[in-house]
């Protein structure tokens, strides 16, 4: 199946435990099937989990609905993740 050109699969790199990158090699050695196959399945089937824990209702609700956010109005709605007794005291 040929995609066209606004439907391409993106390339995104991620650094992992080599312990996991083993398992994923076995996997994909003993399946016959690539490692990429199995990362996007598992991306997949994982980022509803980690959009029900990360995202606002609201922001939640848009991306559900096909009508993303642009990325300045998801990020206004979602609070510093890192703010509170975690923030820089350096300065």
């Amino acid at each position: 199946m040929k995609r066209a050109a606004e439907n391409k699969l993106k390339v995104v790199a991620a650094r992992v435990d080599p312990q996991i990158e083993q398992r994923l090699r076995l996997l994909a050695e003993l399946t016959g099937r690539k490692q990429s196959f199995f990362l996007q399945q598992m991306i997949e089937r994982g980022i509803g989990a980690m959009e029900d824990t990360w995202l606002p209702p609201d922001v939640l609700s848009q991306v559900r609905s096909g009508t993303m956010p642009s990325r300045q109005q998801a990020s206004d709605a979602i609070s510093d993740l890192f703010g509170g007794p975690f923030t820089d005291q350096a300065s």
